[in-house]
C-alpha cells in the first residue's frame, strides 16, 4: 500500500484572535505546518500547536513567510535575497524554541504564501531560502511545491525535499498556483477537491484548470485551515484516499 502526507497550515491566530479550527484539523491531517509570528502566530499559540500536534503523533513544520500580519504574508513585499534568507532563517530558529519548549521535535520547513509565490519562479529567491535552511537546521525536511524552483533549490543544497500539491488550489499550465485574485483559484467543492486530489495522486501528476496533467513527484497534500470548509475538505480528502487504499502517513519524523 502506498502512503502520502496531509498537511495543513495551523497556528495561523494572533493574540485574541483565532483563524481556522485547529483542534480539528489537528485530528484529520498527518502534517502541521504552524506559522512563526511573521504572518500570523505568536509565542503563545505556536507552543500550544506544537504541543497539541505532539499529543497527536503528527510531524511539524515550520511555516515561514513575510512580516505581514496585516496581509496574512499574502502581499509580495520588497525584500532584498539576503533580507528574505534571514527571515526564514530566524522564523526556523523560533520554531526550533518553541518547539523544544513544548516537548516536540521540528521536522520540517515550508515556505508560507506570497514568499513561497516568489520563490516558485525565482531561483535566486528560491537558494536564499534553500539556504537558510540548510544553515539553521540542515536536517530538516523541505516541503515544497512539486516542480518549482523551490524544489530544484533544495535538491542543489543537499536537503531531503519533500513535494506538495494544494488541494484547494487551481493551477496554471505552467503549473503554478492561480493568483488568488482569479476567479476560480480557490476551490471549495468538498467532493470536487477530494476527487481531483485523489486523481493527482493516483496519476502522479498535477491537474491544471485546463484538464492538462503535469507530471510531478508528490509526497504531501496540503489543504488550507484558514478555509471555511477546510475540516471538511480535510475529512473527505482523507476518507476518499483510504477508500482508495492509499494510507495516510507523516513524509518527516515525528520524534
Amino acid at each position: 500500500m502506498r502512503s502520502v502526507d496531509l498537511n495543513c497550515d495551523c497556528g495561523e491566530g494572533f493574540g485574541a484572535y483565532r483563524i481556522g479550527d485547529d483542534a480539528a484539523m489537528l485530528d484529520i491531517v498527518t502534517s502541521v505546518n504552524v506559522a512563526c509570528g511573521f504572518h500570523a502566530g505568536d509565542p503563545e499559540i505556536m507552543a500550544q500547536t506544537f504541543a497539541a500536534a505532539k499529543t497527536r503523533g503528527i510531524a511539524i513544520g515550520a511555516h515561514p513567510g513575510f512580516p505581514d500580519l496585516w496581509g496574512f504574508g499574502r502581499r509580495r513585499l520588497p525584500f532584498t535575497t539576503g533580507e528574505i534568507e534571514r527571515l526564514v532563517a530566524y522564523q526556523i530558529g523560533a520554531a526550533q524554541a518553541l518547539c523544544a519548549y513544548a516537548g516536540a521535535r521540528l521536522g520540517y520547513v515550508k515556505i508560507h504564501g506570497a514568499l513561497s509565490n516568489i520563490a516558485v519562479e525565482d531561483a535566486t529567491i528560491a537558494e536564499a531560502i534553500a539556504r537558510a535552511v540548510k544553515t539553521v537546521a540542515r536536517d530538516l525536511m523541505f516541503l515544497v511545491p512539486a516542480g518549482t524552483k523551490l524544489e530544484e533549490a533544495g535538491v542543489t543544497q543537499g536537503l531531503a525535499v519533500a513535494r506538495e500539491i494544494f488541494a484547494d488550489r487551481a493551477y496554471t499550465d505552467a503549473g503554478s498556483l492561480v493568483e488568488r485574485s482569479c476567479a476560480g483559484a480557490v476551490l471549495h467543492n468538498v467532493t470536487e477537491v477530494a476527487s481531483r486530489a485523489l486523481a493527482m495522486i493516483s496519476e502522479g501528476a498535477i491537474i491544471t484548470e485546463s484538464g492538462k496533467r503535469l507530471a510531478a513527484g508528490i509526497d504531501s497534500i496540503c489543504v488550507h485551515g484558514d478555509s471555511p470548509n477546510a475540516v471538511a475538505m480535510a475529512k473527505t480528502i482523507r476518507a476518499r484516499l483510504e477508500d482508495a487504499g492509499i494510507a495516510l502517513a507523516p513524509f518527516a519524523r515525528t520524534k
